[in-house]
């Protein structure tokens, strides 16, 4: 008789996990700015990739605020998009988030780098994806132009999935780390270390307030946004060559 209840049993235990992860999904920061809803979450790679992001990084101490999917404006009326801007007391820290996996090779100056997948009996598939530093870059420079504070400290990091492998990426400048995911926490807690109280909560809450409406972006802008990308891709001729990439994670310039 057990036997026949078991299959009710199993779903009536899943929707209560679902719904449990739901309702805490639902307090974070993370969905309350974006409003993103858990399944959306979920089913996205790349938004699931900010919300881990975030959730590595909860346990830092110190004061800190978080924005997310920032449409910063650019000199000729186009927007550049961020992943994840933690404020924190040390400072500044700018997360392009890369939801991939395989292996991933690249140095600091390539303009693009590349994701390699089994493909199965001995066979792999290459992709090539724009370099993720000089993404960040783009971001660092039209944060500090729209914050106007050349005294800012500001960090840079490149955050992989746990389910790819960095097999050769090259770091030449010093400023920009690129990390897994499980990582993240350890290497902004010894950055924050070094760095010392670099923010007071007046600034931090400061500059949260001025982003934030960055934050929430309408439809159009979001539209208009994506368009731009996909126009330079066109004009460069990459689209073949990273649609395998974008399937991998979402890309935002």
């Amino acid at each position: 008789m057990i036997l026949l209840f078991l299959p009710a049993l199993i779903l009536a235990a899943a929707v209560t996990v679902f719904l449990l992860q739901k309702m805490s999904y639902e307090k974070t920061d993370y969905y309350t700015q974006t409003k993103n809803s858990y399944i959306s979450m979920r089913l996205d790679k790349g938004r699931l990739g900010e919300f881990y992001t975030y959730k590595y990084l909860k346990p830092l101490k110190g004061h800190k605020r978080y924005l997310f999917n920032l449409y910063l404006p650019k000199d000729n009326g186009e927007t550049t998009e961020v992943d994840v801007i933690l404020l924190h007391e040390s400072g500044i820290y700018v997360f392009e988030s890369k939801n991939y996996s395989g292996w991933i090779f690249g140095t600091e100056s390539q303009q693009y780098w590349t994701q390699t997948l089994q493909a199965g009996k001995g066979s792999s598939q290459k992709n090539r994806f724009f370099n993720p530093i000089i993404q960040n870059k783009v971001h660092l420079k039209w944060l500090q132009n729209f914050l106007v504070d050349k005294t800012l400290p500001f960090y840079s990091y490149i955050v992989f999935s746990e389910r790819c492998t960095l097999k050769d990426i090259k770091l030449t400048s010093g400023t920009h780390h690129v990390i897994k995911r499980y990582d993240i926490l350890d290497a902004v807690r010894q950055n924050a270390g070094k760095a010392g109280v670099r923010l007071s909560k007046e600034k931090i809450d400061a500059l949260y307030q001025k982003l934030y409406p960055l934050t929430q972006a309408d439809n159009a802008k979001k539209m208009a946004h994506i368009q731009n990308i996909k126009n330079k891709q066109q004009e460069a001729g990459t689209g073949r060559e990273t649609a395998g990439a974008r399937r991998a994670g979402r890309r935002n310039f």
